[in-house]
């Protein structure tokens, strides 16, 4: 068994092994231990007081978000995992259904995870009162190719050359992640999957929004000022001031592709997604509550 006591000794190992150093970790284990004891205590017929019973592998609650933590930070396999762990490859499996739930509701209560949806300027407004920068772009993950031929179609993009799921993501300029798209597959562009969330009609008039110029057109339903990159014609080349303007808004909304490398830091977004169908969506949810976490305990 990986010992935690350990790694909490050590903060180096702790952001290798978890995706954050010691302190943020006891922070977040506090409220961990109240979601679990909710899910526990509304456990259906329950014959035992909370607590009773054998005790597991993980006897502590520490040792259960250290694992969850684990899981998102290295993405071993199951069989790794219950080596590691000292138990079976089903009971690896097991556990990351049974604390991720708990984990995000708790980063939901610390009101740390990125909105999912947002219907008009209002909502915006409530939401995000001191934003005056937006910053957007696509994230990519590699998925597993599917074994029938029209849903590997739906799902190759030709930007990556594989097999991908894609998020539209909406940063500050902290680099804390406000807005998270449903995730959609590889194929559907940059700017369509920005369409679909009706996220530009919502974005009210005295906001400025940094793109690239994979969003060319968003200006047409969208009345916040955009901020993108001019495109080069093959007709008229840039000016050297064009070049430099694009050269200054490309610095600037590097924002949110340092963003998105936070989201990154856990493996189960940076490497090829191995799990059934739809949990990638909420695993990437999570993940991005956990880099907002994290900024907020920096």
């Amino acid at each position: 068994m990986i010992s935690i006591e350990r790694a909490l000794w050590n903060e180096r190992v702790m952001k290798s092994l978890t995706g954050m150093g010691t302190v943020e970790f006891i922070e977040l284990s506090k409220l961990f231990a109240k979601e679990l004891y909710i899910q526990a205590n509304n456990k259906p017929n329950r014959k035992r007081k909370v607590g009773g019973g054998n005790k597991g592998a993980l006897k502590t609650v520490e040792q259960k978000l250290f694992y969850i933590l684990f899981y998102f930070k290295v993405y071993p396999t199951f069989d790794v995992a219950g080596f590691l762990f000292e138990v079976n490859r089903s009971k690896a499996c097991e556990w990351v259904g049974k604390y991720a739930a708990p984990l995000e509701k708790c980063l939901g209560k610390a009101l740390v995870l990125p909105v999912r949806k947002i219907t008009d300027v209002k909502e915006f407004y409530q939401l995000f009162p001191e934003v005056q920068d937006l910053f957007i772009d696509g994230v990519e993950r590699k998925a597993l190719r599917p074994k029938k031929s029209r849903a590997a179609n739906r799902r190759y993009s030709g930007k990556k050359k594989t097999h991908t799921r894609k998020n539209i993501v909406g940063c500050d300029e902290k680099r804390k992640i406000l807005f998270l798209s449903p995730s959609k597959n590889g194929k559907l562009h940059d700017k369509k999957a920005l369409d679909k969330t009706i996220l530009p009609q919502c974005l009210p008039d005295d906001l400025t929004v940094w793109v690239d110029k994979g969003f060319r057109g968003i200006d047409k339903n969208c009345k916040a000022k955009i901020m993108m990159p001019k495109h080069n014609s093959k007709k008229k080349a840039l000016t050297a001031e064009e070049k430099s303007n694009n050269a200054v808004i490309s610095g600037i909304r590097m924002t949110v592709e340092h963003a998105i490398n936070g989201i990154k830091r856990f493996a189960i977004i940076a490497n090829p997604f191995r799990n059934k169908n739809g949990k990638d969506d909420k695993f990437t949810e999570i993940c991005a509550g956990l880099w907002n976490w994290h900024l907020n305990h920096a």
